[in-house]
C-alpha cells in the first residue's frame, strides 16, 4: 500500500509541485492550504509523513507542528524560509523532524521524504498496550473504560479522555492550558480550572491516596504528569 504525504502549503504552485512530483515518487498525496485545514486533513487522513510550510494562515506552521506531535510520532519535514534560522530553530524544538529551505531542490525534498519514511520504516518501537494496568484498575484504551476488577467504572467522558492523553505520554509534564487544548480542543473557551476539577475526579476514580497521588501527580507551578507504574 502507498505510503500518505499530507502536503500543506498556502502556495497552490508549490503544493501541485510537490503533489505531482510525489505522485510520481509512488506515493499518496493530500494537501492543505491553512493550518486549521491541516489539521482536520491529518486527523482524517492519518499520513505516513507530513510536508509542512511554516508561514501559514489560520494557525501558523510551528503551532500546526507542535499539536500533530502532541498526538502522534508522525515524521514531520518543515518547508522554512531562507535563512529564516528562527524558524528552523522553533520547529525542532516542538517536534518537526527535518527541515529544507525555500527554494528548495526536488531532488534534495525527496531525498529527505525517502530518508524519513526509511526511518520510521527502521523503528522498532514497541506499541502502547491496549491496557494500561494501574494495579486496583485498569485504563482499557481500545475500549474507552475504566476498569476495577474487570468491571466497568462509571466515568465521564471527558474524564477518560484526560486519562487517556495523559496515560499516552508518560512523564511529559503538561500545563493546564496544553491540557485544554488537546482534550477539549484549540477553540476551547473554558477555564483551566476545568483541568483541576476532572483531576480530583480522575484521582477519586484510581488513586488509593488522593492526598499523595501515584499516577497522576501535580509538578507545583507547572501542570500535571502520568508516571507509570514503577517509574520514578
Amino acid at each position: 500500500m502507498a505510503r500518505t504525504i499530507l502536503v500543506v502549503d498556502d502556495e497552490p504552485t508549490v503544493r501541485e509541485t510537490l503533489a505531482e512530483n510525489l505522485q510520481r515518487e509512488g506515493y499518496r498525496v493530500v494537501t492543505a492550504s491553512d493550518g486549521r485545514e491541516a489539521l482536520a486533513r491529518f486527523r482524517g487522513e492519518r499520513p505516513d509523513l507530513v510536508i509542512l510550510d511554516v508561514m501559514l494562515p489560520e494557525l501558523s506552521g510551528v503551532e500546526v507542528c507542535r499539536i500533530i506531535r502532541a498526538e502522534s510520532a508522525v515524521p514531520i519535514l518543515m518547508l522554512t524560509a531562507k535563512d529564516a534560522e528562527i524558524d528552523t530553530v522553533v520547529g525542532l524544538e516542538v517536534g518537526a523532524d527535518d527541515y529544507v529551505t525555500k527554494p528548495f531542490s526536488l531532488r534534495e525534498l525527496l531525498a529527505r521524504v525517502r530518508a524519513l519514511l526509511r526511518r520510521l520504516e527502521q523503528q522498532a518501537v514497541e506499541a502502547p498496550p491496549a491496557v494500561i494496568d494501574l494495579g486496583a484498575v485498569q485504563v482499557d484504551l481500545a475500549g474507552h473504560r475504566l476498569l476495577r476488577d474487570g468491571r466497568a467504572v462509571a466515568i465521564k467522558p471527558k474524564a477518560f479522555d484526560l486519562l487517556a492523553f495523559l496515560v499516552r505520554h508518560p512523564g511529559q509534564v503538561f500545563t493546564r492550558d496544553q491540557l485544554l487544548e488537546h482534550v477539549w480542543g484549540y477553540d476551547y473557551a473554558g477555564e483551566t480550572r476545568t483541568v483541576d476539577v476532572h483531576m480530583h475526579w480522575l484521582r477519586s476514580d484510581i488513586e488509593a491516596d488522593t492526598s499523595h497521588p501515584t499516577f497522576l501527580q501535580t509538578v507545583r507551578g507547572v501542570g500535571y504528569v502520568f508516571r507509570r507504574p514503577g517509574s520514578a
